[in-house]
């Protein structure tokens, strides 16, 4: 039997290595398992890091080509060198987990190098090799989810892993899926000029976000040269040297059709990631989705065994699987610890970005809430009309009888970081007055966010 510790952790994703730097810097005695050769799991290596690397790379190449005409900025012989964007992406991925691998050294966590396994009750083996553990915290997230029909092979049709790796730009890129992941990763390859088309089973795009937002985003998006086919589904696929044959039909039934592509993105979501875990063996109960099924403070039906992140219920977003390591630790190390679920925002880093946080007007319908709605364009926003960037809105809910913001939704630019202003609100039980009445900057884009805050009592003032 090897080293014994308060925590293992398994997984060094955001969840995992966030839950292993808090409850060592609480004095826990503390090790995190992982099978990469780099720490920080796929949000770090092969998701959201590499992709917001590309999707920034895009948009500077897109300003230059085309934005940046309109301010006076004239730039000949523009060439794209893709080769050096991406040793730009991965300078950005390798700076990033060298930080978490310093962070480890930092706090004295073990690294123990491997694949673990869980295999009773405060034991996992990691290649072979069994440590013990008071506490055993699963954060494994998740993976690709596949598509019948549908082969991936990292070349011709990839996830997200391939499209963030190809070393050419395809002439026709077709995305199965129009979620963030496929929107993200397809307006990554449309600034640098491939034809993207994006194909969704369901009549809108981005599910679960509001759908005034979601009309808004794929108007948008459409004007920025994506093509979209909603409501049509993928029955199979054929790869050979040149590309990919998609067969597709409506999704309600109908006549089937074949769409050519050079490369295919099968970006359908994600699904928890449990496999080889020892989880059967170990008694660990799953939902009917299979996910690690946990109580109010992470607990599964094991004791000493806790879940967070992608691998247990709720939204897939790296800052829950952070917040949700955080409070375990907390918890572990007997203090309280605890995620406020209605303040966690969601954003889709495209141009525009998207963000929302709380309920969307769907949900607010559903539940029989009285609400009010108040808005505000960007286009009556003088920092936005200064940068050139007026397309979209902000949307904020309040509660009519107690004026309580409920939700904000906005589409614009910088949206990812206006809408911390109202997460903030939201964690504090402000109303939407309490918002509109928040002296903010001029000019700046978050004047946007008061205007709608004024808007919920009908005295926006710039509109």
């Amino acid at each position: 039997m090897a080293d014994a510790f308060d925590v293992i952790v398994i997984g060094s994703g955001p969840g995992g290595y966030v839950c292993a730097i808090r409850a060592a810097q609480l004095g826990l005695k503390v090790a995190c398992v992982e099978k990469r050769a780099t720490l920080g799991g796929t949000c770090l290596n092969i998701g959201c890091i590499p992709s917001k690397a590309l999707l920034q790379s895009s948009e500077n190449f897109s300003g230059v080509t085309h934005a940046f005409a309109d301010h006076g900025i004239l730039v000949e012989g523009i060439k794209l060198d893709l080769a050096r964007m991406q040793a730009r992406k991965a300078e950005v991925v390798e700076a990033n987990v060298r930080g978490v691998e310093f962070l480890f050294r930092k706090n004295k966590i073990t690294w123990l190098k491997g694949t673990g396994r869980i295999v009773g009750a405060g034991r996992v083996a990691v290649d072979g090799t069994e440590y013990t553990a008071k506490n055993i915290v699963i954060a494994t997230g998740s993976e690709s989810m596949p598509l019948a029909g549908v082969e991936v092979d990292e070349k011709r049709i990839v996830t997200s892993t391939g499209a963030l790796e190809l070393d050419q730009v395809p002439g026709h890129l077709v995305v199965i899926g129009g979620g963030v992941i496929g929107v993200e990763l397809g307006s990554v390859w449309r600034r640098l000029g491939a034809q993207v088309t994006v194909i969704e089973f369901l009549d809108r795009l981005i599910p679960g976000n509001d759908g005034e937002i979601a009309k808004q985003f794929e108007r948008l998006l459409t004007k920025y040269g994506l093509t979209f086919r909603l409501s049509t589904k993928v029955t199979g696929a054929r790869a050979d040297a040149d590309g990919v044959t998609l067969t597709v039909e409506p999704a309600k039934g109908g006549p089937a059709e074949e769409i050519r592509a050079d490369v295919v993105l099968l970006a359908i979501g994600r699904r928890p990631f449990t496999l080889g875990l020892g989880l059967a063996e170990a008694g660990v109960a799953l939902d009917e989705r299979g996910r690690v099924k946990t109580d109010g403070h992470f607990a599964t039906n094991i004791p000493g065994i806790y879940a967070i992140g992608d691998v247990i219920a709720g939204p897939m977003l790296a800052h829950k699987a952070e917040d949700e390591g955080v409070a375990l630790a907390e918890r572990l190390a007997g203090k309280a610890g605890h995620v406020n679920y209605e303040a966690i925002p969601a954003v889709v880093y495209t141009w525009p970005e998207v963000a929302g946080v709380g309920r969307t007007e769907e949900q607010l319908k559903a539940a029989g809430i009285d609400y009010r709605v108040g808005k505000f364009p960007f286009t009556a926003n003088g920092r936005a009309r200064a940068m050139g960037s007026t397309d979209g809105f902000v949307k904020i809910l309040a509660d009519r009888a107690t004026d309580r913001i409920l939700g904000c939704h906005i589409i614009g630019p910088d949206a990812g970081t206006l809408i911390a202003e109202i997460v903030t609100a939201i964690e504090f039980g402000a109303s939407a007055e309490d918002v509109a009445r928040t002296c903010h900057a001029h000019p700046s884009l978050n004047e946007a966010v008061k205007e709608a805050a004024l808007a919920v009592d009908g005295r926006a003032i710039h509109i």
